[in-house]
């Protein structure tokens, strides 16, 4: 692990959340894998599909998902399955199964991903090195501002997602202004802020610690378009 890794190790452990700017972040997972794929990876969020659970709130967003295995550091992919929180989670869309397009072979098997999910295995297993098998899942979400409509990052508001840790990357961030991810005690204090901007730029989360949210975007120029494209990974005890 690299002195930015060590540094954020040592912040997670004390506040239960690190941001990292996106060039430290991208050097740090260069020293673990490759990334030559990043276009292709970056422009994979065009494909996203449709979020039909959300849609029957009036809200939208597109996303993808997959889940992965690692067991004594050697990752493997799962086969398809939903995506599933309590209601104590996620009060809008706790206790059902969710299904969602899955995450492209080229995707999941690309340097990107798989040089994220070795850097998330030793990053987080490093706060707990008594577990040798992580459950992993990977979320491709986008958000779009729309004419006159707000996107939400986080439609549940602040809240937890369940897991023991999380990763959240931005990707792409275009024509939109806000989308501040607050940190926050269960009482709500808020222990920080800052805006994921530029690629790379990231959020190291103890989710089993901390609560965290992510206020609307809208977009700058209406007539464009605009969205806030992020990867979030979350390791939960396998």
């Amino acid at each position: 692990m690299d002195a930015e890794g060590a540094r954020c190790v040592g912040v997670v452990h004390a506040q239960g959340f690190c941001f990292v700017h996106g060039d430290a972040m991208r050097e740090t997972l260069a020293g673990v894998g490759g990334l030559d794929d990043w276009p292709a990876f970056a422009a994979s969020w065009e494909q996203l599909g449709p979020d039909p659970y959300l849609a029957r709130t009036g809200r939208a967003r597109k996303r993808r998902h997959a889940v992965f295995v690692s067991n004594g550091g050697v990752i493997e992919r799962a086969q398809h399955q939903p995506h599933f929180q309590t209601s104590e989670y996620n009060a809008l869309q706790g206790d059902i199964e969710r299904w969602f397009e899955p995450v492209t072979d080229a995707v999941a098997e690309g340097a990107c991903l798989q040089t994220m999910l070795r850097y998330c295995v030793g990053f987080f297993g490093s706060l707990a090195p008594d577990v040798a098998r992580w459950r992993i899942e990977v979320h491709q979400f986008r958000i779009e501002a729309r004419p006159g409509e707000a996107g939400e990052p986080t439609p549940e508001g602040v809240h937890r997602d369940g897991v023991d840790y999380v990763l959240v990357l931005m990707v792409d961030r275009r024509n939109i202004e806000s989308g501040t991810t607050t940190i926050h005690l269960a009482d709500g204090t808020e222990l920080g802020s800052f805006t994921l901007t530029q690629p790379f730029d990231a959020a190291l989360v103890d989710d089993a610690r901390v609560f965290h949210g992510v206020t609307a975007v809208t977009a700058l120029d209406p007539s464009e378009p605009a969205h806030r494209d992020v990867l979030v990974v979350t390791l939960k005890r396998g």
